[in-house]
């Protein structure tokens, strides 16, 4: 038996973004209490870095099990409520992705200086409360202050785990593969911010960043596809189960809400083979595409990447050049 692992190249694309962006996050943190010489409150990072992955794995094997339940279920509405659930995730995943990609754009420039501010503010507490003197920056910080740095790595990488688990589980059809990809992608974007802020390596991040929002962007493209062929499986079900709902849908019985058939490739690039189904794993082509489909699709994209080169344009023309490497 051959393990399909295509349904691991989204997952990967999209963990490897969001994890290196979390790596960044506990990088920075990392330095500003290496320059404090505040290093014994490292541990409080990598136990933020720790709780994060843990909430975000948590959160995801309950809507596992919650979703299986229900896909073993013998209500009669079971076929119904799972393909609008899977819609409904795809949905969620299309909402946080999108604004998550315009977002990390527009707050890039700023984003060092927030977080060190943020350490600051977390190490002063203390010293304000009349704990320890300012006069020396090196002593121990309290209570106060180790909080405040577990609360903003904790914060930072379950806001970036989460984004993951909801796509994962957008991906649920797939099976347990996608899981492998957010794996590998958590691996490496931990590689790579261990090269840059322990080895020295220069990693032009700004670039590295232009590049995933671009796959990113055509990812989550892909999944407004996935979300109507889910809702349309919905309400087939549910066309199955009443019948004054059965008008809804085409005698063939494929397209309920989609409209007629756009396209039909099955002969020429099936989305089941190579190379189709990469194109289809990556980008959400499908080797039959309806009216509907295709006009979310072509909406969203022209909208969301409009978004996007402007929010890149604002960012290349109000910060220097100089400043792109870390």
């Amino acid at each position: 038996m051959t393990l399909d692992l295509t349904a691991a190249l989204p997952t990967f694309v999209i963990t490897l973004r969001e994890g290196f962006e979390a790596a960044l996050v506990v990088g920075i943190v990392l330095s500003c209490l290496k320059r404090a010489q505040q290093s014994q409150l490292n541990r409080w990072v990598f136990s933020g870095v720790g709780a994060g992955v843990g909430a975000s794995a948590l959160v995801g094997w309950l809507f596992y099990l919650g979703m299986g339940a229900m896909r073993r279920s013998q209500q009669p509405y079971a076929p119904i409520v799972e393909p609008l659930l899977e819609g409904v995730l795809c949905l969620v995943a299309i909402l946080m992705l999108s604004w998550m990609l315009l977002w990390m754009t527009q707050q890039a420039r700023s984003l060092k200086g927030d977080i060190e501010g943020a350490v600051t503010e977390a190490l002063a507490q203390d010293l304000s409360s009349g704990s320890h003197p300012p006069s020396h920056p090196s002593v121990s910080q309290g209570p106060a202050a180790a909080w405040g740095i577990f609360s903003l790595v904790f914060i930072a990488v379950l806001r970036e785990g989460f984004e993951t688990v909801v796509f994962i589980l957008a991906k649920f059809q797939q099976g347990w593969v996608p899981t492998l990809g957010a794996l590998a992608g958590l691996a490496a974007a931990a590689t790579l911010g261990l090269l840059l802020f322990r080895t020295g390596v220069k990693i032009n991040v700004r670039q590295f960043f232009q590049v995933m929002g671009l796959l990113l962007l055509l990812i989550v493209s892909g999944l407004v596809i996935s979300a109507l062929k889910q809702i349309n499986g919905a309400v087939e079900a549910l066309a199955h189960q009443q019948p004054q709902f059965a008008n809804w849908c085409n005698p063939d019985g494929v397209s309920c809400v989609l409209g007629g058939l756009v396209w039909d490739a099955r002969g020429l690039l099936p989305d089941q083979e190579f190379p189709g189904i990469i194109l289809k794993t990556l980008f959400g082509y499908r080797d039959r595409l309806y009216v509907a489909q295709a006009i979310a699709y072509v909406s969203f994209l022209s909208t969301a990447g409009w978004l996007y080169f402007l929010s890149l344009q604002s960012t290349s023309t109000s910060k220097p050049q100089g400043s792109q490497s870390s």
